[in-house]
C-alpha cells in the first residue's frame, strides 16, 4: 500500500497546516520518530557484548543515523518557513 493511501489523513491535515511541502516533511518527521522508537525498543533487547548497558553496534548506527534524517527534514522544514515569509 502506498504512503499515500496509508497516511491519507495525517498528510491532509499536515498539508493543510503547513503547506504542500512542509506538511510532507512533517508526517515523514513523525514516520522518523516511530521508527526512532522501535529501533530503542529493539535495543532494549539486543545488548552489545562490548559495550554491555548499550544497543548493539547496528542499532547505534541506525538510530543515529534516523536522527541524523530528523535534523535535516527539521533543517528543510525551516528554510521553507522562512522562504515563504519572504
Amino acid at each position: 500500500m502506498s504512503v499515500y493511501n496509508e497516511r491519507r489523513d495525517e498528510l491532509e491535515r499536515f498539508e493543510f497546516q503547513m503547506g504542500l511541502e512542509r506538511g510532507r516533511l512533517a508526517v515523514t518527521l513523525d514516520m522518523l520518530t516511530d521508527a526512532l522508537v522501535l529501533v530503542g525498543q529493539h535495543g532494549v533487547y539486543c545488548q552489545s557484548a562490548r559495550q554491555p548497558g548499550k544497543p548493539a553496534m547496528d542499532i547505534q548506527t541506525i538510530a543515529r543515523l534516523l536522527e541524523d534524517s530528523k535534523e535535516l527534514i527539521h533543517d528543510v522544514m525551516d528554510e521553507l518557513r522562512k522562504a515563504r515569509k519572504i
